[in-house]
C-alpha cells in the first residue's frame, strides 16, 4: 500500500511540475518546407525554459543548436530542413532538470505552388493607401474590445473610429472601379496600447492582426479577394520600434533587446546623418538609437536573435498571407547593416518581390542612397528596390500653385526629375502627392479643380510607381498643422450612420464626382499603357507655364502637356520634333477628343492633356 501511495505521489508531483513548466509562446507560429534558406530559428518563451533540453524526432529536420540569453525564460532553437522533407507536425519535447516534460506540436507546411516566383508591385501599378481605422466599418461586433485599451470614439480624432478589414472587403468594388491595382494598408498588427493606437505603428504582437480590425484569417481572406480582382496587397511593417504594451517588453528576451538610456532620449529624426560622410558618431547614435516616442521602445537590431526574429517575421507574413509587397516604415532609423541583410533575405526568397522603404528625406541625393544599386561612396547597398520620393511630393505641392519661374512653378518638377541620375533605378520610385503623415494635397481654399487635375495627370504619367491616399479622389482635405488626426478623417459613407456615402456616385458632391471621374478615367487607361509602365521619360524645360514631356517604348508613345497658366495658349510644337518625328496625330485620353494635327495644339487654362500619338 505504501508503494502504491508513493507511486501516486510521484505521478502527481511530476504532473504538477509539468503544469508549472509551460510554453507560453513559440514564434514563428509555423514554418514551411522548401524555402530557399533551409535554416530557421524558433524563439520559445516560458518560465525557466532555458534550463530545459530540447528533443524531437522528425526525418529530414536537424537540430543545429540551442542558444540562451541572460533571461532564463527564453530559448532560441536553430533548425535545418533538408530538401526532401515532407510537410507535417513536429513534436518538440522540452525536458526540465526536475524531470518534467512539456511537448509542443510545431507545424511544417507545404509552400503554395509558385510562391517563390510571386511578382511584386511595379510601375505598371497604382497603389492606393488605406488607413484601416478610418476607411469603413464593416463589422460593428469588434468595435469594443474591453481588453484592448483605447476604444471607439468617433468624436475624438485620436481614438479608434471602428474602420476594419471587413470594411475594406465590402468596398473592393469601389476600389476596383476607381482603377488602382495595389493596396497598401497602414499597419494592421495588434496595437494593445492604452490610448491613441489607431494608427497601428505601436505593435504589441508581430504575428497577430489587431482584433478591432479583424483576424489573421480575415486578413488572408481579404488578400485572396483582392487577388481575385487583380489587386495586389502591400503590408506596412515597422522594425525601428514596437509599442510599450508589447508582450515581450515586460520580460525582455535579453538586456540589450531595446536601446536603453539613463533617461528618456528621443531620436533626432535627422535621417541624413546616416549617410552623411561627415556625421559625428554622437549624432548617428541619437538618430538610430533614440526612441521614436516615449511609448515606442527602440529596438536593437544588432542583437542577433532580434535580427533573425524580424527577418523571419517578414518572410512569414509574405508566405502566410500571400503578400505582393512590403512597405517599411522609418527605414533609415534602425541599424542600416541589419536593414540591408533583412532586404537581401526577403529578396532571396522572393526574387520578383518588391519592397518600398519610407525614406522621409528632403533631397534626391539623400533618398537615392537607400535604393539598391546606388553608387555610394561608403559602398553601402540597401538591397531595397524602391524608395519613396518625398522631394517630388514637396515639389508637387507648390508646383501647381505658382507661376513658373527660374526655380518655381512647374520648374520645381523638372528640377527634381533632373536629379534622376542619382538613382540606380529612377523608374522604380514611389511617387505620391500626400499620405497619412503630411498635409493632404487638396486644399479647402481651392475652389476650382485645375490644380488637382494638373497634379493627377502628372502623377499618373511621370516616371515611378504612383501612390494615392484614400480620399484624394474625392478631394478630402487636412492640414498637418492641425494635427495628424485631421489627415486621417473618416471616409464619408464608411459608417452606417454617415449622412452620405461617397463610395457611390449618388453620394458624391458635384466637385467630388468631377474629380473622381477625372482620375478614374486616367487610372483605368493607365492599366494598359505600356509606355507609362516601362517607357523612357524625356522632358522639356517648362516655358510660359507649360511643361511638356514624353513617355515612350517600342509599342507606344505618349505626349503629356501641362498648362498651369490661367489663360488659353496655342502650343507650337516644332520644339518637340525629336519626339514627334513619325507621328502626325493622336487622341487625348482625358477629353476623348481626336487631334488631327500635332503642329499646333490649343490648350485650355489650368489643364492637362495626355495624348496617345499615332
Amino acid at each position: 500500500m505504501r508503494k502504491l501511495v508513493l507511486s501516486v505521489f510521484l505521478i502527481l508531483s511530476i504532473s504538477v511540475m509539468a503544469l508549472a513548466q509551460t510554453i507560453s509562446r513559440v514564434e514563428p507560429p509555423m514554418w514551411w518546407v522548401g524555402m530557399q534558406n533551409p535554416q530557421f530559428q524558433l524563439m520559445v518563451y516560458g518560465k525557466g525554459i532555458s534550463s530545459a533540453t530540447v528533443s524531437f524526432v522528425y526525418p529530414g529536420v536537424e537540430l543545429v543548436s540551442v542558444e540562451k540569453t541572460d533571461n532564463p525564460n527564453y530559448l532560441f532553437i536553430n533548425l535545418q530542413i533538408l530538401s526532401s522533407v515532407a510537410a507535417g507536425t513536429m513534436q518538440l519535447t522540452f525536458t526540465f532538470p526536475n524531470g518534467a516534460k512539456v511537448t509542443h506540436p510545431y507545424q511544417l507546411l507545404q509552400r503554395k505552388e509558385g510562391s517563390a516566383q510571386r511578382k511584386g508591385f511595379d510601375a505598371s501599378d497604382v497603389v492606393y493607401l488605406v488607413f484601416p481605422d478610418r476607411f469603413a466599418n464593416g463589422d460593428t461586433s469588434n468595435d469594443y474590445i474591453k481588453s484592448m485599451g483605447d476604444s471607439l470614439n468617433r468624436e475624438n480624432l485620436y481614438a479608434r473610429h471602428g474602420g476594419d478589414i471587413q470594411g475594406i472587403i465590402n468596398n473592393l468594388d469601389y476600389i476596383q472601379q476607381l482603377g488602382v491595382t495595389a493596396l497598401w494598408l497602414n499597419p494592421v498588427f495588434e496595437n494593445k496600447q492604452p490610448a491613441a493606437s489607431y494608427h497601428g505603428y505601436a505593435i504589441t504582437d508581430f504575428y497577430a492582426v489587431d482584433p478591432r480590425l479583424g483576424s489573421n484569417a480575415l486578413y488572408t481572406d481579404f488578400i485572396d479577394r483582392a487577388h481575385q480582382r487583380g489587386i495586389k496587397v502591400i503590408k506596412d511593417m515597422i522594425f525601428n520600434h514596437c509599442g510599450d504594451g508589447h508582450w515581450w517588453v515586460k520580460d525582455l528576451p535579453s538586456s540589450d533587446w531595446v536601446h536603453a538610456w539613463p533617461e528618456f532620449t528621443r531620436s533626432s529624426y535627422r535621417g541624413a546623418v546616416v549617410s552623411d560622410p561627415n556625421a559625428s558618431e554622437y549624432d548617428k547614435r541619437i538618430m538610430s538609437d533614440g526612441w521614436f516616442d516615449n511609448s515606442m521602445p527602440d529596438l536593437n537590431q544588432k542583437n542577433p536573435f532580434l535580427a533573425t526574429y524580424l527577418i523571419q517575421n517578414s518572410i512569414w507574413w509574405v508566405e502566410h498571407a500571400g503578400l505582393d509587397g512590403i512597405r517599411m516604415d522609418t527605414h533609415p532609423y534602425p541599424d542600416k547593416d541589419f536593414m540591408a541583410n533583412w532586404a537581401k533575405a526577403v529578396m532571396a526568397e522572393y526574387p520578383n518581390f518588391n519592397i518600398v522603404s519610407e525614406v522621409w528625406l528632403n533631397y534626391p541625393a539623400w533618398c537615392a542612397y537607400w535604393q539598391t544599386g546606388a553608387n555610394n561612396r561608403d559602398g553601402y547597398d540597401s538591397a531595397v528596390p524602391t524608395v519613396m520620393d518625398f522631394p517630388l511630393m514637396y515639389a508637387m505641392y507648390e508646383a501647381f500653385s505658382e507661376e513658373s519661374g527660374w526655380d518655381k512653378g512647374l520648374m520645381r518638377l523638372y528640377e527634381v526629375l533632373a536629379h534622376d541620375f542619382l538613382y540606380a533605378n529612377p523608374m522604380n520610385i514611389l511617387t505620391f502627392p500626400d499620405n497619412h503623415d503630411v498635409t493632404r494635397f487638396n486644399r479647402a481654399e481651392d475652389k476650382s479643380l485645375g490644380r488637382y487635375k494638373l497634379a493627377m495627370a502628372f502623377l499618373l504619367t511621370t516616371r515611378g510607381i504612383p501612390q494615392l491616399y484614400y480620399g484624394t479622389e474625392i478631394l478630402m482635405t487636412g492640414d498637418k498643422g492641425e494635427g495628424d488626426g485631421v489627415l486621417r478623417r473618416d471616409f464619408p459613407g464608411g459608417w452606417p450612420t454617415d449622412k452620405r456615402n461617397a463610395f457611390t456616385k449618388e453620394g458624391r458632391t458635384k466637385p467630388e464626382g468631377e474629380a473622381w471621374d477625372y482620375i478614374s478615367n486616367i487610372l483605368n487607361w493607365r492599366k494598359t499603357a505600356s509606355a507609362i509602365h516601362n517607357g523612357k521619360l524625356t522632358h522639356f524645360l517648362p516655358e510660359n507655364d507649360i511643361y511638356v514631356y514624353f513617355r515612350y517604348n517600342k509599342e507606344q508613345r505618349v505626349m503629356v502637356i501641362l498648362n498651369s497658366g490661367y489663360t488659353p495658349r496655342l502650343l507650337k510644337n516644332e520644339r518637340f520634333n525629336e519626339l514627334l518625328d513619325g507621328y502626325s496625330k493622336g487622341k487625348d485620353i482625358i477629353s476623348g477628343k481626336n487631334i488631327d494635327s500635332l503642329s499646333k495644339i490649343q490648350l485650355s487654362p489650368r489643364s492637362a492633356m495626355i495624348i496617345e500619338l499615332e
